[in-house]
């Protein structure tokens, strides 16, 4: 195989460097870095080694073939005002080794379908609309949702979570060239917050398809539909006909497993606090730091398709180090996207095999 630049400018980008900074520790100048990765001319045996040592990938990733890569331009991003270019570009490179795994596994198992609904037309009657749809067509009730990553899932999105150096990104989704729906899910905040961020990019797949809405305008539907499917009007209603104090509000805030300020900014929406009381409420909260430490914070969630996956795989004595030398990625990247819920304590005594797991469909709980 030959040398592939585009692997090069992923492996850059996760280690959140630029060319510049890359050239001074391998030796080289920043155009040098530019034309490797333009195809202009390829790296030496030596510059191979340097830039397998100062990126911490395996040399073989630079001689295998391209990678798909989720593009700039169609994917959703959550809270992008804190997200430097560099974070971006890290995330993204996040997401080409993810459909790396993919592939990988897909190769193995039997996953579960995209059952996403294609709800545009509902945006223009409100994400509240929507959401109660989706609800109905998915047979959720009004009831709470257990476990959101859980019902994606069963739905057949691809979830993934981010490494640290990428903690500055909320959560984004995308869809793959083949239409496979997929997430990738901060879990270095607050299990609430993470539950909020996957109803947010659950609306980005089904409202937000064709790209015509983007921009503010997309975040906020997107943060209206994340409202209304976890926590229901009726629901949020009959369990909350008023509120006198903050209290309740955390106290009735483990029903639905959201932040104490989602739940805080759904009542003073559906009317149930006043303009006057939903101002001391926040004064309250941020007096008290609960916007920075969540009070009585939920159990994080984590997949059960990797888990359900891995269990199967270390059955047959394959880790993520075998993972990881069939990808020639670094161990910690397939750890870092896949919940951190790998194990090194189990010996390697042989490569996976080649056959079909099990469909996973229909055995993961809907939410």
């Amino acid at each position: 195989m030959k040398f592939n630049p585009s692997r090069l400018g992923i492996a850059r980008k996760r280690r959140m460097l630029n060319k510049s900074a890359l050239a001074e520790r391998v030796g080289v100048r920043p155009l040098t870095i530019t034309r490797w990765e333009s195809h202009q001319s390829e790296p030496t045996a030596e510059n191979i080694d340097a830039l397998a040592k100062e990126l911490r990938y395996p040399k073989e990733f630079f001689f295998a073939r391209d990678i798909d890569e989720p593009l700039d331009a169609l994917t959703s991003f959550r809270s992008q005002t804190s997200m430097t270019a560099a974070t971006r570009d890290a995330a993204l490179a996040a997401g080409a080794i993810g459909f790396l795994i993919l592939d990988w596994v897909s190769e193995r198992f039997n996953l579960p379908v995209d059952h996403l609904p294609d709800l545009r037309s509902y945006g223009e009657e409100g994400p509240e609309v929507a959401a109660r749809v989706l609800r109905q067509e998915w047979g959720l009730g009004e009831a709470p949702i257990s476990n959101m990553v859980h019902l994606l899932e069963s739905k057949g999105v691809r979830v993934f979570s981010l490494a640290q150096n990428t903690k500055a990104v909320d959560a984004y989704s995308v869809r793959r060239h083949d239409g496979t729906p997929c997430v990738f899910l901060n879990t270095f905040k607050s299990a609430e917050r993470s539950r909020f961020d996957a109803a947010h990019e659950l609306a980005h797949l089904i409202l937000h398809q064709d790209g015509s809405v983007t921009g503010r305008s997309a975040e906020d539907q997107a943060n209206a539909f994340a409202s209304a499917f976890l926590m229901p009007k009726s629901d949020v209603l009959s369990v909350l006909p008023r509120i006198q104090h903050l209290g309740e509000l955390i106290a009735a805030k483990a029903r639905w497993r959201v932040s104490l300020t989602a739940l805080t900014y759904r009542a003073h929406k559906l009317g149930i606090i006043s303009d006057w009381k939903y101002r001391d409420f926040y004064i309250e909260i941020s007096t008290k730091g609960y916007n920075r430490e969540e009070p009585m914070e939920s159990e994080r969630e984590k997949s059960v398709v990797w888990d359900k996956v891995l269990k199967a795989l270390w059955a047959e004595k394959t880790t993520q180090d075998d993972i990881a030398r069939a990808l020639d990625v670094p161990t910690d990247e397939v750890a870092d996207l896949l919940f951190g819920m790998l194990n090194t304590g189990i010996p390697v005594t042989n490569k996976a095999s080649s056959k079909r797991f099990s469909v996973i469909q229909g055995h993961i709980p809907p939410g």
